[in-house]
Parts: C-alpha cells; structure tokens; sequence
C-alpha cells in the first residue's frame, strides 16, 4: 500500500512538471513566430503534441495506481472485519487442553456434581486464556465470538446453541507459554478444579487449527452511530 502511495504522488509530480514544460514551450513557441523560421516552428510544435502525449499515458497510469490503492484497501478492511468476526479459520501456536469429568467418587454427604463439569468451569478456563492473550478460542469446534454463549442445558453444555457434553477439547492459538502458565499457575484453575479430580490435560503447541463461526449472525436493534460522551443514568 506504501508502494502504490508514493508511486502516485511520483506520478502526479512528473504530471506537474511535464505541464509547466508545455506551458513553457508553448510560451516559447509563440514567442519564436516572430524570429524563427517555419521549420523551427514545426518542430517546437512536434514535441509539445509528444510532451501532451507523455502527459496523458501518466495520468492514466496514476489513475489506474489510485483505483488500485481503492481496491486493496477495501479488500484489506473486508478480511480485517471477517477476522474480528471469527468468520475465517486460524491456524498458530498455542494450547489445546482436554477437560473431562471426575473419576473421583464421591465421598458420603458430598454433591455428586462437584465432580462433574459445569458450564462456569468452561469459562474460568477460557477467560484465563482469554487474559493470557489468546487470539481465538474453539470449544469442541465451536468457535468463540464476542456473543457466544456458554451454559448448561440439562446434562449437556451448550456453546453458540450447540450442546455437547465431556470431554471437551479448548483450542486457543496465541503465546503457547502465556497460555499454559495461566492454566497451570499456583492456586488456578487447574489446581482448582484439580481438587474435585476433575481432568484438565494442558498440551502446548506450534500447530493449533481452529475454525471459523459457522452460526447465524443477527443484528436488529444495535445500528452504528457516532461516538459520545457517556451518558449519566
């Protein structure tokens, strides 16, 4: 994109500099009529018809460099904003963690569902990695948008309306120690949940594929507007 900007304004200045020339020699040209012969008239006069020539062939190409520029611009917005929505597939170093219920029994008195996964579970583990610097996140293929969802559904767990139940498998592409050392951290979540004997499998990785949102995308009542101060309630 740099390039294209400076060879514009490269253009448009040689554009400049070839229209002062012809100005010049069109000067000179009017000015010889009364001192030069015909022959040196005509020949001033062929080569501003191939300095006005050379003009145009450059105003075209600078035209063509500028609708160009347009055109890589709009494009680079459209993958940025595809990116932002989750909607292309990543593929980077990070983490993949497997989560699984507890093969712990249950001890007399105490709730068998403490040794079971829950939907909170699921995000103390994401929101980790979220604040460790993870770039996108996947839970049994379900990528993570700012909107999705995750909650319990009857003994299934539900991410972006779709339900699945253990083991889950979490996907996180960004800085692959950043992200194990916020899981694995003294007095985290693994250990935490690690109590109940409820399984948290942390592998880091140079190779972690994650897919796009393949859900539906609605929006009615927020529109865009311009930006204000914040109003008091």
């Amino acid at each position: 994109m740099e390039q294209f900007r400076r060879g514009g304004w490269l253009i448009a200045l040689v554009c400049v500099l070839i229209g002062f020339m012809v100005a010049v020699q069109f000067r000179t040209a009017q000015d010889a009529k009364g001192s030069l012969s015909q022959q040196r008239i005509e020949e001033i006069s062929d080569r501003l018809l191939q300095t006005e020539h050379e003009r145009d062939e450059l105003s075209e190409e600078l035209h063509k460099m500028q609708t160009a520029a347009v055109s890589t611009d709009n494009q680079q917005d459209k993958d940025l904003l595809r990116y932002r929505a989750a909607l292309v597939p990543l593929e980077g170093e990070g983490v993949i963690v497997r989560m699984d219920d507890s093969t712990k029994p249950a001890k007399a008195g105490e709730n068998p569902n403490l040794y079971v996964i829950h939907d909170d579970d699921l995000l103390r583990v994401v929101n980790e990695l979220r604040a460790a610097g993870a770039e996108a996140i996947a839970i049994n293929g379900q990528r993570l948008t700012g909107t999705s969802e995750i909650r319990c559904a009857g003994p299934t767990l539900s991410v972006n309306n779709v339900r699945s139940s253990a083991p889950f498998e979490i996907r996180a592409i960004g800085d692959k120690k950043s992200l194990e050392n916020a899981l694995r951290m003294r007095g985290g979540v693994a250990e935490t949940l690690g109590v109940w004997g409820i399984q948290l499998d942390i592998k880091a990785s140079n190779d972690v594929y994650i897919p796009p949102y393949r859900g539906s995308i609605r929006q009615s009542y927020a529109r865009e507007t311009a930006e204000r101060e914040e109003e008091s309630k």
